[in-house]
């Protein structure tokens, strides 16, 4: 499955300010859902590294007017809210989300995990390593890919003891890892997979560790993204967070018939 990206934010590392008017975040909606994305991510609150605090009335003001709309504008859609504050997941819900997608593994609101389990919910449980301020000052692992399963798997059993059962996993590339981290959590993936029952949700779009090495800018990185996804599907990836919905939707129409050749 594919979850299109919809930043109503001024300051995100790829698209930021592009969608922050309404009309402008519902048509690109539009085109996404039109490219076949299965679901809408929207997010008020930009977690590149050292981004600015966002207030929680802010991020609200960004995100409900428009999870609203998308509601009312798109029969059956599927949409997350990207955030780490319990109460703007509540009011999301209220007004037409329906899942949680928390880049802070509830590590920033103590209040997150009851709250989905209040709600009912799907919860995409992401690993991070410090804040989004902090988390690439000298992210430290001795095995990252076990350290990510351990952690994961903490907070799946706390989830699990809270009563929510429908988790999406993601191992948080970026969020307090190295380039090489990142790379060795990738090739891990198959290690998640073994470890979960859950689904693993993988956010490689366009992302530093795509195109630093390669000398490109965000915006130059399409390609090495979407190589980026066919390892990530090789190695059992079941969801992509992307935001070019349509090269991603190619990239596993491509590997699926790679399957069915086996």
């Amino acid at each position: 499955m594919v979850m299109g990206i919809l930043n109503a934010t001024p300051d995100s590392f790829y698209d930021g300010g592009q969608f922050k008017q309404l009309n402008y975040a519902v048509e690109h909606a539009a085109k996404m859902l039109a490219e076949g994305a299965d679901i809408i991510d929207v997010g008020g609150v930009s977690t590149r590294p050292d981004a600015k605090e966002v207030s929680q009335q802010e991020e609200m003001d960004r995100v409900l007017p428009l999870i609203e709309k998308l509601g009312l504008s798109f029969k059956d859609v599927i949409i997350s809210i990207d955030t780490f504050r319990s109460e703007v997941a509540k009011e999301a819900l209220k007004v037409g989300a329906h899942i949680v997608n928390d880049i802070s593994g509830g590590s920033k609101d103590v209040q997150m995990f009851e709250t989905v389990a209040q709600l009912k919910c799907p919860y995409v449980l992401s690993h991070i390593q410090g804040t989004p301020q902090t988390m690439q000052l000298n992210p430290q692992y001795e095995d990252v890919v076990l350290e990510v399963v351990k952690e994961l798997s903490l907070k799946v059993k706390q989830l699990e003891d809270a009563g929510v059962h429908d988790i999406i996993i993601d191992p948080g590339f970026g969020f307090g890892k190295t380039i090489e981290q990142n790379y060795e959590l990738l090739a891990g993936i198959p290690l998640l997979n073994k470890a979960f029952k859950h689904p693993i949700l993988l956010g490689l779009s366009r992302k530093s560790m795509l195109y630093k090495p390669l000398g490109l800018t965000p915006q130059e990185s399409l390609n090495a993204t979407t190589a980026a996804h066919m390892i990530a599907l090789q190695n059992g990836a079941q969801l992509l967070r992307v935001h070019d919905v349509k090269e991603a939707k190619q990239a596993i129409q491509i590997w699926e018939l790679s399957q069915a050749g086996l």
